[in-house]
């Protein structure tokens, strides 16, 4: 199979991961829009703000031209924090339309509550050829080569497989679906609930409660993605179970540091000012909360979440003792 030009947008942790993956066997550019940044790893050939001590290799090309990485691509990938997401595919229109794009952005735009693919079909049309990457998948981990299983779902299931046939490798094993939005849903949800993860863990209540917390945030990820048209099968895969499951126990996880940091009584501009990276489940459990509200779907694990970051009343505590006095209810 000859190699493929691919074009990497976001030259954070995840595009910088995904790049270098790629890299091995197609040819790969990486933008970023910091010229300084973009310069710096040229010279240093090392993402030092990012991915410290794992070396770019030589063929790895990077630019902070936009027109020139998109113009001579194959295929473009969309590795920026979702807020992002809208201005690059809309800028991918006015300069390469035709060409395939995927997306590995994970939450729920702010304000519209929308889904990924949503915001690309507003920008690209419904016919665009694309597809969304998702899975447990931590990008140091990736970038270091260690083996990863991740998803290409795309509603035309043929062109999920080809990318798939493009991609796949055995270090980083791809795998075609053609639900969506259970994936998308699975991805943004998961960083909702490590951050109830965190919290638990953080206030020491052991091991037993986090199984439970994992296990119910599953149930309230299936109930939404169903309620949305997603399959529940979906969130049995990697896109749902296994991300959840990464992402509330590993300690790479921003999400769930995010909710350590709580535990600890720290406010959330302060934790968000140390962790000097996106943490996507601090905006998007707001907005999961809307989307549970207005499709009369039952959330409580997202709901507290909600309550602990936004509603500026309960501590972690409070917040707890009102989710473990619930009635109870058939599983």
């Amino acid at each position: 199979m000859s190699p493929t030009r691919i074009a990497v947008f976001g030259s954070g942790a995840w595009g910088t991961a995904l790049a270098l993956a790629f890299s091995a066997q197609h040819r790969v550019i990486l933008w970023g829009r910091d010229a300084d940044h973009i310069s710096a790893l040229a010279a240093e050939r090392v993402n030092a703000r990012y991915l410290p001590d794992v070396p770019l290799p030589q063929a790895l090309e990077l630019s902070s031209d936009f027109d020139a990485a998109a113009r001579g691509a194959d295929l473009h990938l969309v590795v920026t924090p979702l807020a992002g997401l809208r201005q690059t595919a809309r800028r991918l229109r006015d300069v390469a339309p035709c060409t395939p794009l995927l997306w590995a952005c994970k939450g729920l735009e702010a304000g519209s509550g929308r889904l990924p693919h949503e915001i690309v079909a507003a920008e690209l049309g419904e016919g665009a050829a694309c597809g969304v990457l998702t899975g447990p998948s931590f990008a140091a981990e990736v970038a270091r080569g260690m083996p990863t299983a991740i998803t290409l779902a795309a509603a035309d299931i043929a062109f999920a497989r080809e990318w798939v046939q493009k991609l796949h490798q055995p270090r980083l094993r791809i795998y075609a679906n053609s639900d969506v939005v259970g994936a998308e849903i699975g991805g943004a949800i998961k960083n909702v609930l490590a951050i109830a993860a965190g919290v638990s863990d953080g206030m020491g209540f052991g091991l037993n409660a986090r199984a439970a917390l994992i296990t119910r945030g599953l149930a309230e990820i299936a109930r939404l993605a169903t309620a949305l048209g997603g399959r529940a099968d979906t969130l049995m895969g990697l896109a749902g179970m296994g991300d959840l499951i990464l992402t509330c126990t590993g300690d790479l996880s921003r999400n769930r540091r995010v909710g350590l940091a709580l535990a600890q009584g720290k406010t959330l501009p302060e934790i968000l000012h140390e962790l000097g990276h996106v943490a996507e489940g601090v905006s998007t459990a707001r907005e999961v909360a809307s989307l549970a509200a207005r499709h009369g779907i039952d959330m409580p694990l997202c709901a507290a979440v909600d309550e602990l970051l936004h509603g500026n009343r309960l501590g972690p505590r409070e917040v707890v003792e009102q989710l473990l006095s619930r009635e109870p209810r058939q599983e």
